[in-house]
């Protein structure tokens, strides 16, 4: 019982490391390109990672799942602002669930449900997340206009969105990330 009790604590400490809020700061953030790897539409159709583009501006990509309450905590939050921070900062928003063969038959009608206007893809094989270095959603990554990936966060807390927000704005103005 005394190993069972040890494990759990030793698991919740090493989880709460790993899985705690982490809004990474541009000094203590190396840049690097989008990894090229396919990936799926929500249609099914293949799709290049390389090709994500939003003509110089910002790109937030959300690895995101249908049974990550956070993750659709999240994309709600962001939801209720996005045309707002359309207008302001050209960004666009890439969700991209991880759902396995299981569950991506789920994906569509649980988007279609939510009425989301980002850009929906697949990683059923967690391919790109792997490239991507996600080990659990909600997870989520700023693109710069030149394709760089020049920030991430992961989980989600009420609030964050402000935070991502700052971030999309310095990032459109071609600012230092300060957040």
């Amino acid at each position: 019982m005394k190993k069972i009790i040890l494990f759990i604590s030793i698991f919740a400490l090493v989880s709460t490391a790993v899985f705690s809020q982490d809004t990474t700061k541009a000094n203590s953030f190396t840049t690097f390109k989008l990894p090229s790897i396919d990936i799926k539409t929500i249609d099914g159709a293949t799709f290049n990672t390389s090709q994500f583009t939003n003509n110089g501006k910002p790109i937030i990509i959300s690895f995101w799942a249908t049974w990550c309450t956070n993750c659709i905590k999240e994309l709600k939050a962001i939801q209720e602002v996005y045309s707002d921070w359309q207008d302001t900062t050209g960004v666009k928003l890439i969700a991209v669930s991880i759902d396995d063969a299981k569950t991506v038959d789920k994906v569509k009608p649980f988007v279609n449900g939510k009425s989301w206007d980002y850009e929906i893809f697949l990683d059923p094989n967690r391919d790109f997340s792997r490239a991507m270095n996600v080990v659990m959603p909600p997870y989520t990554y700023v693109i710069d206009g030149k394709g760089n990936v020049v920030w991430r966060h992961i989980s989600f807390t009420d609030g964050d969105e402000e935070i991502l927000y700052k971030v999309i704005k310095q990032v459109a103005a071609g600012q230092e990330i300060t957040e």
